[in-house]
């Protein structure tokens, strides 16, 4: 049986070396035939050197070398499609998901015969609270809008099966949420509870900015229910706005006299109609979006250069 590791890495030339070191001895104590694959995601220090580097000195190491930065999530799509296992494990290079859980996983998938075993955290060091907090209801609401139900606390930290392979290179679209569409496939699916530890060297590759665009990808793939919430803001300000009217009919009627149309109700109701017409227009703007890329069917990325792979 093979067991292929799927590493992404963008710019780790500081820990690179140490995951390899860490994973070759995690693989060793597995007793497997293994591959470590390492995607290159177009890095910009000299990550892909070291990658060759290893890869001259062991052949198990494969490395795939973007043309450019595709992103993390077109990085483990290119491993996954590119992998040879029985069996696979994503893992970020950055070792905050300590390569030893591996043998956990191992173990739980063999004695539940599960095609997914999925990593929970525990306990997250070395992470802010702004981001533990937004991680922690970011899940909480995405499974409120989802029609399917993810488990929360994960990352793409996990083990897969050849069967959960094979389904994910039958899916051909684009901007994909890998560890909403591993859920989305069925089959059997347990969790392996462990701590997830501070990043090794470097930093983290996930800013505020790539976080957001992450969560707006993961909830536009999943739901319709921001295109049901556009519907359901556009009938709240049609009711506000005849409430309104009848108000200020009333008003008319029984104090004419003392009526005096104002313009700060005039300016609050441009805002407000003005706002939910907006907000409709870009939740529809994001959806149209995502269209487009479908229909442009571009590749997800550029392969520069392959080694080790027959």
């Amino acid at each position: 049986m093979l067991l292929s590791v799927i590493t992404p890495c963008y710019n780790e030339a500081l820990v690179v070396e140490e995951t390899y070191r860490r994973l070759t001895e995690v693989m060793v104590r597995t007793g497997m035939d293994y591959e470590l694959v390492f995607v290159n995601d177009g890095s910009r220090d000299n990550t892909y050197a070291l990658l060759l580097q290893l890869a001259q000195q062991d052949k198990a190491v494969k490395v795939i070398h973007f043309s450019r930065n595709f992103g993390h999530q077109c990085a483990v799509t290119a491993g996954i499609n590119h992998c040879h296992g029985d069996l696979a494990v994503i893992i970020d290079a950055d070792l905050q998901d300590p390569p030893e859980v591996i043998l956990d996983m191992l173990e739980i998938q063999k004695k539940e015969e599960a095609d997914v075993v999925y990593g929970v955290r525990k306990k997250r060091e070395g992470e802010s609270w702004f981001k533990l907090t937004t991680a922690k209801w970011f899940y909480r609401i995405l499974n409120k809008l989802s029609d399917v139900q993810f488990p929360v606390d994960t990352g793409d930290f996990r083990l897969i099966s050849r069967r959960i392979i094979d389904e994910f290179n039958r899916l051909h679209e684009k901007n994909k949420y890998i560890r909403g569409l591993i859920s989305w496939m069925g089959y059997k699916q347990v969790p392996c509870y462990y701590e997830r530890k501070e990043r090794f060297a470097g930093e983290t590759k996930y800013p505020l900015k790539k976080m957001l665009k992450f969560a707006s990808t993961g909830l536009l793939s999943f739901s319709k229910k921001p295109l049901k919430l556009a519907v359901w803001l556009g009938m709240l300000s049609v009711l506000v706005a005849l409430v309104y009217a009848i108000v200020i009919l009333i008003m008319k009627i029984l104090h004419p006299e003392s009526f005096v149309t104002g313009w700060t109700s005039t300016i609050f109701m441009i805002i407000f109609f003005g706002g939910v017409q907006l907000l409709t227009i870009g939740v529809l703007g994001e959806y149209i979006g995502s269209l487009f890329d479908e229909a442009k069917d571009r590749p997800e990325y550029i392969i520069s250069e392959k080694v080790n792979f027959e």
